[in-house]
């Protein structure tokens, strides 16, 4: 049964791009949570700081829910959807392999700042933080319109959401933790085709915001890869209802 036309957004897509927008009104306040840079200065002294909870967080995570905050809650993805208004041309695959460049040295220097500090030693989530709010400090302030400015750049210049293909310090952990749960019996939260109600429309593969091939994953049969951030967009714009949310074993 083909489900009727409509220009409103289907529900579960409202929801998602309020709780899109109410993060990165909230980014101000939490950026220093995500920062790549205390991570490293808190490793150095020994430290477990706030940053480092909040990757651990996403990696074990995604052992059960793969890459859902990145789809459903990062500030960052949020300015760079909301970007897509004005630039929604699709992101070249080919640019995938640039966060892994960035991401690889920055881990290795935090692990070697952690070993020559003598390894961790205490837990502080509010290390270098005045108050336990970012704007509190006006060089953070600097940093947040750096960031923000970088990201949407990159969204209007090359793409939706460029930002998580090139430069994102956060998905490639989760990425790990997706990988490692596939390996694993246990079920997780993930899609599911069904190639013989697909009528080749495209419309999963035009409004993906990863610039995913979705097409192509259903003709296949498997919905697993490693740039999908579990938004659902395919999910809601399907007429045929080709493919579904499951949280189930399997790849």
């Amino acid at each position: 049964m083909t489900r009727p036309v409509s220009l409103q957004l289907p529900a579960r897509q409202r929801i998602r791009r309020l709780l899109l927008l109410v993060s990165f009104l909230l980014f101000p306040l939490t950026l220093y949570y995500f920062s790549p840079v205390l991570i490293m200065q808190s490793a150095s002294e020994g430290i477990i700081n706030a940053s480092f909870l909040v990757f651990a967080a996403m990696f074990f995570s995604a052992l059960f829910v793969g890459r859902l905050w990145c789809g459903w809650a990062c500030p960052a993805g949020a300015l760079q959807e909301f970007a897509a208004a004005a630039s929604n041309r699709p992101v070249s695959r080919r640019l995938d392999w640039i966060k892994w460049a960035i991401w690889i040295p920055w881990l290795a220097g935090i692990a070697l700042f952690a070993v020559r500090a003598g390894g961790y030693r205490t837990v502080d989530p509010f290390y270098q933080l005045a108050g336990g709010v970012t704007l509190a400090q006006d060089f953070w302030a600097y940093i947040y319109y750096i960031v923000v400015g970088v990201f949407l750049l990159l969204a209007l210049l090359v793409g939706r959401r460029a930002g998580c293909h090139t430069i994102c310090w956060m998905a490639p952990f989760m990425i790990l933790g997706r990988r490692l749960r596939n390996v694993l019996p246990w079920p997780a939260l993930r899609l599911q085709a069904a190639p013989d109600k697909c009528r080749d429309c495209l419309t999963c593969t035009a409004g993906c915001p990863m610039s995913l091939d979705v097409h192509a994953m259903v003709a296949a049969g498997r919905m697993e890869h490693d740039e999908c951030v579990l938004c659902g967009t395919c999910v809601d714009n399907c007429s045929q209802e080709a493919i579904r949310y499951t949280f189930s074993a399997g790849k």
